[in-house]
């Protein structure tokens, strides 16, 4: 995790920030950059998902409906 953010980094040095400083604070939001990243295929995945349960549960709903609309007919 040695990362950081260079434009940030050199953002904070001209503000006056010293070196150790301005480097911890753009390694800290290199961080957080990554973690955002992270939430963000988790996310995907869900909506993957999501779109499987869909067609999932159409499917069981046709059969629901056609096996009920084949009990009335059939009696």
């Amino acid at each position: 995790m040695s990362t950081m953010i260079a434009e940030l980094y050199d953002a904070l040095r001209e503000a006056g920030a010293s070196e150790e400083k301005a480097r911890a604070a753009a390694k800290t939001m290199a961080d957080y950059d990554s973690r955002f990243s992270k939430i963000d295929q988790d996310l995907a995945l869900i909506k993957a998902e999501i779109v499987v349960l869909k067609w999932m549960l159409g499917f069981l709903i046709g059969g629901m409906v056609s096996l009920i609309f084949k009990v009335f007919i059939a009696s």
